[in-house]
């Protein structure tokens, strides 16, 4: 059966098939179920998704791991310091015969977008990837070209290397709906990570471990469906709102959550809510989505990063402080 010829699915099915992605993704990635749900809150969300962790906790692995247990055309970029915009988006190339320019896609034109290590390429290249994630589009030559339906861009970073990386600027941090942080493993992880290996396990092959298409466009339009659906009252409204304008006061913050990081977090957890099998969004629906949601959108004071604060410790504050709702 074809990506095109797929029938429909009804909500319950694409939520079952969803959430079944966390099963097929751990025969490859052990325990980071946290990081999989992120990435599929945000495919339902139609947004991007930043991951940061240190070498070696598998984050490419996970993000292929993922594009193997979905039924999606998928592409990996390498970002390097010589990359340049037209290896993202493609270019006019001009043909001999016909004496005509031609339009050649790149790697841009896909599903899901494998940005892998895009701290590493100077910020006109990682620019390049701002209209692409923003409007759905890229332009060429002065002529837009439509991107695929579902398109995602993951990125990945690492946060101790500095050497030779170039830090994403603010408005490109706020163009991702989540920042995901992949820890290193706890001991039984990392013992079981072992085990997989010496028992053969090889993670350039995943089809050898077992890892097959459980979802795919059709659960992804049904869900996205259903999650319009889901109840979002006044009160949890305000809720959002009060967190996200109690950060532009804190006095650790010098760039706090704008309008809409307070739209991403809504979208979040809504999304949250229907994958835990419920029509209505609750406050803790909303904390349960505000660390991922919002803490690449703080930008904190030289002088508060000196005392040792963190965005995530700011966000912990104002969560603690702001009345939640009944």
């Amino acid at each position: 059966m074809t990506r095109t010829d797929m029938p429909a699915v009804d909500a319950d099915a694409a939520r079952e098939a969803l959430v079944a992605l966390r099963t097929e993704v751990a025969k490859a990635v052990v325990g980071q179920d946290a990081a999989v749900t992120g990435l599929i809150v945000a495919l339902l969300c139609r947004g991007h998704v930043l991951i940061e962790g240190v070498p070696g906790v598998a984050k490419t692995l996970l993000v292929r791991a993922l594009s193997a247990a979905l039924d999606l055309h998928t592409a990996r970029v390498q970002f390097t310091p010589d990359l340049m915009p037209g290896d993202i988006t493609g270019s006019l190339v001009y043909d001999a015969h016909s004496a005509e320019f031609s339009f050649s896609e790149g790697p841009v034109f896909t599903n899901l977008l494998l940005a892998d290590e895009i701290n590493r390429t100077p910020p006109k290249t990682q620019s390049s990837l701002l209209e692409a994630m923003e409007e759905r589009q890229v332009s060429v030559a002065g002529q837009p070209r439509s991107l695929p339906d579902p398109f995602m861009v993951i990125a990945t970073q690492n946060p101790v290397e500095y050497e030779g990386t170039y830090p994403l600027p603010e408005a490109q941090l706020d163009r991702f709906l989540l920042k995901l942080t992949m820890a290193l493993p706890s001991r039984d992880d990392e013992v079981n990570v072992l085990l997989r290996h010496a028992n053969g396990f090889d993670p350039r092959d995943l089809s050898g471990a077992g890892v097959r298409p459980v979802a795919g466009r059709a659960h992804l339009e049904a869900g996205r469906a259903a999650v319009r659906a889901v109840t979002l009252r006044p009160d949890v409204i305000g809720y959002v709102v009060d967190v996200c304008r109690a950060t532009r006061s804190s006095p650790a913050v010098r760039l706090g959550v704008s309008p809409r990081g307070a739209t991403a977090l809504m979208a979040a957890a809504r999304t949250w809510a229907w994958l835990s099998g419920r029509d209505y969004v609750t406050p803790d629906d909303v904390k349960a989505l505000a660390r991922p949601a919002l803490r690449h959108r703080l930008e904190l004071r030289p002088e508060a990063e000196l005392e040792g604060a963190t965005a995530e410790g700011v966000l912990d504050g104002v969560l603690a402080a702001v009345p939640v709702p009944r």
